[in-house]
């Protein structure tokens, strides 16, 4: 009886063990005929167009020209003349000294001086007249030569008088500090009142030219052939954003190359003028900046964000005609705002994945959700590149 049931103990657990291996066969069928969902993507078209051969670098604004002012005598400051942070103009009056004892000085240094004339025209007629007795034989030469010395004498005395007076009407002059350039009033450092000294520290106030103004930034010396190369044929543009803006571009020229690389860094510094006039820029403060080389003819360029970076370089799945996505090797040749240029790999025409890689298999379905514009705006409107290179 025993061996009766296992027996058939034995028959149903191979029964069931059939049963499972068939179903399982069965959904392995399933699944092969059938085969995963299609990735869902976000597509690009690859472009063929003009970019500009960029390098793009982090600047420093920095004022046209900047003056310290300072008082070029002592004195006692009795007038302040324009306000913190206003606009001045070359030649404005700034600040007053005290005048009085500088105007004294110089009335002091007047008189003198017209004291001596007097003197001097009284000795010149004695020596006139004494070379008239001299020719007479009246008066020994010995004696006129002594009253001609003395009128000479005399003349040389009005001479310091004279340039006595001018320097004190220089120093008077100075009691009136004036805007030796066109600018924009930084903090007063001295205020009314206070007593200056010639040449002393603090300054009274600081002007900054802000129309036009420049921009420096640095590169990297391998990009200085290419930099001297352009700038040989024709002037490179610069354009400048202000520090995470995306807009309110400002627009100048390259006007200066160092003429030496800075050996701890190993980069050049560059400046360029920026005209300013909307004085979108201020000293002291950081931009994003384009230098404009020259212009790639037909060029070919996808989204950025269609080129992925695998252990074998860069690649980009190409969407075929029967939606399927193959990984396509790419060389690249550098970016320009929200694109990459492509040297190698792409076509014009073709069709790329830009968003939704990591559901994508090499050779798999794709369904293309939307497709994404290739843009590339002016420069006027561009957002700043990324990167240091062209």
């Amino acid at each position: 009886m025993q061996v009766g049931k296992q027996e058939r103990w034995a028959g149903a657990a191979l029964a069931l063990l059939l049963s499972f291996l068939i179903t399982g066969c069965g959904q392995q069928n399933t699944a092969q005929a059938g085969g995963p969902p299609p990735a869902p993507v976000v597509a690009g078209k690859v472009e063929q167009r003009d970019i500009p051969l960029q390098l793009t670098a982090i600047g420093n604004v920095e004022s046209f020209q900047m003056v310290q002012i300072r008082s070029q005598v002592n004195g006692q400051i009795v007038g302040v003349h324009f306000k913190e942070g206003q606009d001045v103009t070359k030649g404005q009056l700034l600040f007053t000294l005290d005048k009085r004892p500088f105007q004294a000085a110089l009335d002091q240094a007047v008189g003198n001086l017209r004291r001596d004339q007097a003197q001097a025209t009284n000795a010149e007629a004695q020596a006139k007249r004494y070379t008239e007795l001299e020719q007479q034989g009246v008066v020994a030469r010995e004696q006129a030569d002594q009253v001609r010395a003395q009128a000479k004498s005399n003349a040389s005395i009005v001479a310091a008088d004279e340039a006595a007076v001018e320097a004190a009407r220089v120093q008077l002059q100075y009691t009136e500090i004036r805007a030796p350039i066109d600018g924009r009033a930084g903090a007063l450092m001295m205020n009314l009142g206070n007593l200056v000294k010639a040449n002393d520290t603090p300054f009274l106030v600081q002007l900054n030219q802000i129309v036009p103004i420049y921009v420096t930034f640095t590169v990297p010396e391998v990009s200085l052939s290419a930099v001297r190369k352009y700038m040989g044929s024709n002037e490179l543009k610069i354009v400048a954003y202000p520090k995470g803006q995306q807009a309110n571009a400002s627009e100048g020229a390259l006007t200066f190359i160092d003429n030496g690389v800075d050996p701890t860094t190993g980069t050049v510094k560059l400046k360029g003028t920026m005209q300013n006039r909307d004085r979108k820029l201020w000293p002291g403060e950081f931009v994003d900046v384009n230098l404009n080389l020259s212009t790639q003819k037909n060029a070919i360029i996808v989204p950025t964000k269609a080129v992925q970076t695998g252990q074998q370089g860069d690649y980009v799945y190409v969407i075929k005609a029967d939606n399927t996505a193959e990984a396509r090797p790419v060389t690249t040749a550098g970016a320009y705002q929200s694109v990459t240029l492509i040297a190698k790999g792409l076509n014009p025409g073709e069709t790329v994945v830009v968003d939704g890689q990591l559901k994508v298999v090499p050779n798999g379905k794709v369904a293309v959700q939307s497709t994404v514009p290739t843009n590339v705006t002016s420069n006027a409107e561009a957002p700043p590149p990324v990167g240091s290179g062209s």
